[in-house]
């Protein structure tokens, strides 16, 4: 019998779906399972100790399902809990396991891309008013302009499926046209919440053709390869059996249905409570 020590992926909802998505393409042989809390989300309002309580116990939970490597998918968790539960709580749940966000992988492409001068940054309220992503750019890539605008209607249009509506496009034109009067200009737009890719075809329909879109997906798949490759023992720890699973605080009919046309596959997912 295979052993199984998936790497987890937890998000507040389905954005995480994302960067799983690019993960498997980069790494198709190792086990995952991912963790949705699409039941407490969108989580970009939440306070900081709510994001750190949730994202405590999805880590825990992972943990507990035998994964040796945890990536937060969530940029508000990465923001406002990642580096408390790195810093205070790792050495008492598992020293010899890890946890992984999506601001450090983003920050580093900007700092390593030297046609990257201007970036516009969206997110949630969490993330945006955290500033997780400013200080990083100040003290990585410092030489980088920034300006930052929080969406917050964003992810509720993406995880009731009202995107594509009329009035789900007016609030995405008019979020994108505050951020551009922020700065003019802006080269690249940093998608700053794993949600957010679900909405590239309607963000470059209404961005000059200038502005790069960067998705945090392909970002982190690359540097996670980079990671375990660095990290020999982490890696080994990982069961590689080409297997993945979904778990939702949600219920499963709602989360598969979603979760499907985000994965162009079939989605059997188990409703759990954490």
């Amino acid at each position: 019998m295979h052993k199984s020590n998936p790497i987890g992926v937890f998000d507040s909802g389905y954005g995480g779906l994302t960067i799983l998505k690019s993960i498997k393409k980069s790494l198709p042989d190792y086990d995952y399972l991912y963790l949705g809390d699409n039941a407490r989300a969108p989580y970009g309002d939440r306070s900081f100790e709510l994001v750190y309580q949730y994202t405590l116990d999805a880590v825990k939970f992972l943990f507990n399902q035998g994964c040796s490597l945890v990536i937060v998918a969530c940029n508000t968790s990465s923001a406002k809990a990642l580096r408390s539960i790195q810093q205070k709580d790792l050495e008492k749940l598992s020293p010899n396991k890890r946890v992984l966000g999506v601001i450090r992988p983003c920050i580093e492409e900007i700092a390593e891309n030297k046609e990257i001068n201007s970036v516009g940054i969206i997110g949630t309220l969490g993330t945006v008013s955290s500033n997780s992503y400013g200080l990083e750019i100040e003290k990585y890539a410092p030489k980088v302009n920034y300006v930052q605008h929080a969406c917050p209607l964003w992810v509720p249009l993406i995880e009731n499926e009202k995107q594509e509506s009329n009035s789900g496009k007016e609030i995405i034109k008019n979020d994108l046209s505050i951020l551009l009067q922020k700065s003019p200009k802006i080269d690249t737009l940093v998608l700053a919440c794993t949600h957010y890719p679900i909405l590239y075809p309607i963000l470059r329909s209404f961005l000059p053709k200038s502005i790069a879109v960067m998705s945090q997906g392909p970002i982190v798949a690359k540097k996670l390869v980079e990671y375990l490759n660095k990290h020999p023992e982490i890696d080994e720890a990982c069961s590689k059996n080409s297997t993945t699973l979904f778990m939702t605080s949600e219920k499963e009919t709602v989360f598969n249905q979603v979760a499907g046309k985000i994965m162009n596959s079939s989605i059997n997912a188990k409703s759990v409570s954490f």
